[in-house]
């Protein structure tokens, strides 16, 4: 069975950075099997696709909200998902989820899924939150 273990998050002004890290354990490889991404879900709204990285771990997404801000990113060795995230809004404020969206599946594939709020599996969530 899979066990997301996420850390990272916290309290940060306006502008500030976090950097939110996902690792995966229980065999499974994040970079040979699974597109991955991050959800972020603020109270009364719908869960958001923030950011995937594709099997390639080259090939990456974001939502047009965090583009230029948001990095993902993944290392193979420590099979550990990150997502870098600078200057920071209020709006920014959520639960930030890592999630394992389809094993091996095209880019195509793991993009729709990211849009859609489904995931193969997920972590309990790591909070950030932004003030003003």
């Amino acid at each position: 069975q899979v066990q997301v273990v996420e850390s990272g998050g916290g309290s940060v002004q306006t502008g500030g950075s976090l950097k939110l890290s996902c690792a995966l354990q229980g065999g499974i490889s994040t970079t040979s099997q699974y597109c991955m991404g991050w959800f972020r879900q603020a109270p009364g709204k719908e869960r958001e696709g923030v950011a995937a990285i594709y099997t390639d771990a080259e090939t990456t997404y974001y939502a047009d909200s965090v583009r230029g801000r948001f990095t993902v990113s993944r290392d193979r060795a420590k099979n550990t998902l990150y997502l870098q995230l600078n200057n920071l809004l209020p709006e920014d404020t959520a639960m930030y989820y890592c999630a394992g969206l389809c094993a091996g599946c095209t880019d195509d594939y793991c993009f729709n899924v990211s849009q859609s709020g489904r995931s193969v599996f997920r972590g309990q969530g790591t909070q950030v939150t932004v003030s003003s």
